[in-house]
C-alpha cells in the first residue's frame, strides 16, 4: 500500500498481515457479528475507505460459501471465527491484488494495452479514490504524460506498475488541489421493510393485486416472486437491475430461497410468506446496506 494526502494506493498486502487473534472473539459470535467485525477490520486497514460493494459480495460469498443467511445466523467458536475472519481478509487482499487486471482481461491473453489504464481508472471509481473524468479532466493529461493511451501490450506486473505511476501522479495533484464529488445515490436498509412489514394494509392491498393479476387460469406457482420485483419499491427494496451486481446478488440470495413458499394456495398463505422473504430481505439489508443509483 502507498499513501499520499491526495490518494491512498491499496494492493492489498496489508490486509494479510492483520492479526486474527482479536479480543472481539474471545466468545462465540454469530457470522452476522463476524462479518461486522470482518469489516471494520478491512476499513481500518484501508485507511476508513469502505469496500466497494462488489468486493465486499465476493468476499462474503467465499466466506459463507454462497449460503448468506445461514452463515448470518449460525453460531462459531474463537477457532472458527478466526479461520472465516482469515478467509474474508485473504478473499479481499487477493481481490484488490488481482481483480482489476483480470476483470479487464475479458480474452484472458494475460496482457493489456496501455489504454485500458483509462477502464482501470473507471473501474476502480470514487470509491477507490479516483474522480471520475468529468471532475478531474487534468486525468486525459495525466494519461498522456505516461504514454497510457497506446497499444502497446503490457503483462500484469508491468500493468500495475504503468497504472501505480498514473494514480501516484493523480495523488499528486490531488493533494495540491482537492476536489469535493457528490455521488447520487440511495441507501436501502432494513428500515423501509420495518415500516412495510407494520403497514398490513399495504401488504393485503399488494397481494390482492397479485392475485387478480397473476390468477386468469394460471397456477400460484411463481406468484411471490412475480410480486416482489414488480413491486419491489413499494416494499422498500432497491430497485433489480442488472448493472449494480450487490442488488442483483440480493435478490438471488432471497428469491433462490423461495422454494415452498411458492406454493401458497390461500390468501392468507400468500401474506405469511411474503412476510416471511421481506423478513430475509430485511436482515441482509440491515447486516449490509445496499447502494442503488438514483436516476435524475
Amino acid at each position: 500500500m502507498s499513501n499520499t494526502a491526495g490518494l491512498t494506493i491499496f494492493d492489498g498486502d496489508l490486509l494479510r498481515s492483520i492479526d486474527l487473534n482479536l479480543p472481539e472473539l474471545q466468545h462465540r459470535v454469530t457470522g452476522a457479528q463476524l462479518l461486522e467485525i470482518s469489516e471494520s477490520k478491512v476499513s481500518q486497514s484501508l485507511s476508513g475507505l469502505s469496500l466497494p460493494p462488489h468486493l465486499k459480495e465476493t468476499a462474503i460469498s467465499q466466506v459463507s460459501d454462497g449460503d448468506h443467511v445461514t452463515f448470518r445466523r449460525t453460531m462459531f467458536n474463537k477457532q472458527q471465527a478466526s479461520e472465516k475472519l482469515g478467509v474474508f481478509f485473504s478473499t479481499v487482499a487477493d481481490a484488490l491484488k488481482e481483480n482489476l487486471f483480470t476483470d479487464l482481461d475479458e480474452e484472458d491473453k494475460g496482457k493489456l494495452c496501455k489504454s485500458e489504464i483509462r477502464k482501470a481508472l473507471v473501474h476502480m471509481g470514487v470509491e477507490m479514490g479516483v474522480p471520475p473524468l468529468s471532475e478531474f479532466p487534468i486525468l486525459d493529461d495525466i494519461i498522456k504524460k505516461h504514454d497510457a493511451d497506446s497499444d502497446e501490450e503490457l503483462g500484469q506486473a508491468q500493468f500495475a506498475e504503468l497504472l501505480q505511476q498514473v494514480l501516484q501522479e493523480i495523488a499528486d495533484v490531488l493533494h495540491e488541489k482537492p476536489i469535493t464529488i457528490v455521488l447520487n445515490v440511495e441507501i436501502f436498509t432494513g428500515s423501509r421493510i420495518r415500516k412495510i412489514l407494520a403497514d398490513e394494509k399495504t401488504l393485503k392491498c399488494l397481494v390482492e393485486k397479485t392475485i387478480l393479476e397473476e390468477s386468469n387460469g394460471k397456477e400460484s406457482q411463481g406468484w411471490l416472486r412475480t410480486l416482489i420485483i414488480k413491486n419491489g419499491k413499494e416494499l422498500g427494496l432497491p430497485p433489480l437491475s442488472s448493472e449494480n451486481e450487490q442488488v442483483a446478488l440480493l435478490y438471488e440470495t432471497i428469491i433462490s430461497q423461495l422454494n415452498n413458499k411458492e406454493n401458497a394456495s390461500t390468501k392468507e398463505e400468500f401474506m405469511d410468506a411474503l412476510k416471511d422473504i421481506l423478513k430475509k430481505f430485511e436482515e441482509l439489508l440491515e447486516t449490509t446496506p445496499v447502494f442503488s443509483a438514483i436516476n435524475l
